[in-house]
């Protein structure tokens, strides 16, 4: 990492959005109820239930490792869904998620694709 200039602001910034993160830890529930429609917690069970044995390139671009990143949180709320996620009779399933799981599914949904 570079030791000069921009990148040791953002390792300042870094060092307080983490102190903000623990102010906001204890005033923040761990887990958000949510509904999502059944297909998307099917997909997301799918992808927990997915074999994955197969290694990684060791040269992974940045790009390639957000993707991979993505879908370990999909198949971290496919857990969910597998463990306790209730089939509610309108096609929907709710769930109680990790608030971080949650974050990751809003930053996904952001993104430019």
């Amino acid at each position: 990492m570079h030791a000069h200039g921009q990148y040791l602001r953002y390792q300042r910034d870094a060092e307080l959005l983490a102190a903000l993160g623990a102010r906001l830890r204890a005033q923040v529930d761990r887990t958000v109820t949510v509904r999502l429609p059944r297909g998307l917690a099917e997909a997301a069970a799918a992808a927990w239930e997915r074999d994955e044995s197969e290694s990684c390139d060791s040269d992974e671009s940045v790009a390639e490792h957000q993707l991979r990143d993505q879908a370990a949180e999909l198949a971290l709320i496919g857990l969910a869904v597998t463990e306790r996620g209730v089939h509610d009779g309108d096609g929907t399933v709710v769930v109680d998620l990790d608030l971080t799981s949650v974050a990751a599914a809003l930053r996904a949904a952001t993104e430019d694709r």
